[in-house]
């Protein structure tokens, strides 16, 4: 009996987003439909950037477009498992799925916040140093910063697996959760997890605080330039080139601290915050960015212009 008890788990059950039974269908096509333009909205960025020569080179675009791959990494990860939850029958998934589900969505996740991190400072130098731009951000260090923030939350990514997966799994298997994020899987271990939640509420919490702080501190100077400029004009294509950036930052970062720095949390709302950075704000930035973006709808224009273009020739 007592080898029974622990036999090792094979696979996790997840218990997915709490939802009437009568509005599964209704999910099921929502969260397709969001999947399908995340895809195709942070896609087209990419293909936007690439193609315009003016774009492809620009410390700005290189960001948007790393963005835009993380977006769209998040998103399948999560979404489509999300979408099998409203499905009928159960759907387990692999002991090895989890933990590569786990990894991938905090060295994405990570990353982003590095990602984004680097765009306030990148804002900053464009609006703080001008004149010094070119120089202090050119296209090679926007591309060395970038593969920074991949190689950070990637060794990010795998302290938090390793950590978590070290510990043994015996049953029960269902996850209350829609994937397989630490606070919901810590839950099921068969050992004391205390020291994991330690380390995860100061590693998280370490990352989320740093790179908020460092963007709060950025966006104090950018402020306090913006309102030294004399016309209203510019001071009002200052706000406009910062205000999509401040909007993805406050949609990501509210909802993960809600969920990562609150010790021992069990809260219900835990599923719905975690919504925002894993389906909505990849859903939301190509939007964002394109709708607020003059310079990115003129690319558009311009490569739908020449695509006719070459059409009627």
């Amino acid at each position: 009996m007592e080898r029974v008890n622990h036999t090792l788990l094979t696979e996790f059950i997840l218990t997915g987003v709490p939802h009437p039974p009568r509005l599964r269908t209704f999910l099921l096509v929502f969260f397709l439909l969001i999947y399908i333009l995340t895809q195709l909205g942070n896609l087209l960025i990419l293909i936007t950037v690439c193609a315009d020569t003016q774009l492809h080179a620009r410390p700005m675009y290189i960001f948007l477009s790393a963005l835009s791959i993380i977006d769209m990494g998040i998103s399948t990860i999560i979404v489509p498992r999300l979408m099998m939850n409203f499905t009928p029958g159960v759907k387990p998934i692999p002991f090895g799925g989890c933990v590569a589900q786990l990894y991938f969505y905090h060295f994405l996740g990570s990353s982003q916040c590095f990602l984004y991190t680097t765009m306030a400072y990148d804002r900053y130098l464009a609006i703080c140093q001008p004149l010094r731009y070119p120089v202090l951000m050119s296209a090679k260090l926007s591309t060395l910063l970038v593969a920074g923030a991949w190689v950070a939350g990637s060794i990010h990514g795998a302290i938090q697996a390793i950590l978590t997966f070290r510990l043994p799994y015996c049953g029960p298997n269902q996850v209350d959760y829609f994937f397989c994020d630490i606070p919901a899987v810590l839950k099921l271990a068969c050992a004391d997890t205390t020291v994991n939640e330690l380390v995860t509420f100061v590693d998280i919490g370490v990352v989320v605080a740093s790179c908020f702080s460092l963007i709060l501190l950025s966006y104090i100077y950018i402020i306090r330039a913006i309102l030294r400029i004399r016309t209203a004009d510019g001071r009002r294509r200052a706000f406009s080139t910062c205000g999509a950036h401040v909007t993805i930052v406050t949609v990501y970062y509210v909802p993960c601290a809600f969920i990562y720095l609150r010790p021992d949390s069990h809260s219900v709302l835990d599923g719905a915050a975690a919504l925002f950075p894993t389906a909505i704000t990849p859903f939301l930035n190509p939007l964002i960015y394109t709708l607020r973006n003059q310079e990115v709808k003129l690319a558009l224009r311009r490569m739908i212009g020449g695509q006719k273009t070459k059409s009627e020739v």
